[in-house]
């Protein structure tokens, strides 16, 4: 299976796995994918992430969070920089998702960031995704 856009590919696998329901998801393995799995983790969007040596490249395990009412966690999951249009954003220019309630997610020079680590770290970068 030949992708042109991973990154758009798990946040859809996360994204489907979550209205239907599911508690776990797997997604084909990658650096960033982990980073970026990692990252929504520490965040409070999914629960633990696990690396299965599996095939040529592995898989990523994700376990999913859903509220007390059954709800997911993640109400909303964007791909904002796309193979076909980057975004990049300067450190003043890193947006603010939902007054705060959501988070954003960069790519810098220091690795991946949220929105707020970006700008204490003084740092722009090109702007994977948003989530909320």
């Amino acid at each position: 299976m030949n992708l042109t856009d991973p990154i758009a590919d798990m946040l859809t696998r996360i994204r489907n796995a979550q209205t239907a329901r599911h508690e776990t998801t797997r997604i084909p393995g990658s650096k960033i994918k982990l980073e970026l799995a990692k990252l929504l983790s520490e965040e409070g969007y999914i629960g633990e992430v696990g690396w299965v040596d599996e095939g040529p490249q592995g898989w990523i395990t994700v376990a999913l969070k859903y509220a007390t009412d059954g709800d997911p966690v993640i109400r909303g999951i964007r791909r904002e920089s796309t193979p076909g249009q980057r975004v990049y954003v300067k450190m003043d220019d890193i947006p603010v998702v939902l007054n705060g309630l959501g988070v954003s997610i960069l790519s810098t020079s220091k690795g991946l960031l949220t929105g707020g680590a970006a700008k204490e770290a003084s740092t722009g970068g090109e702007l994977l995704a948003t989530v909320w």
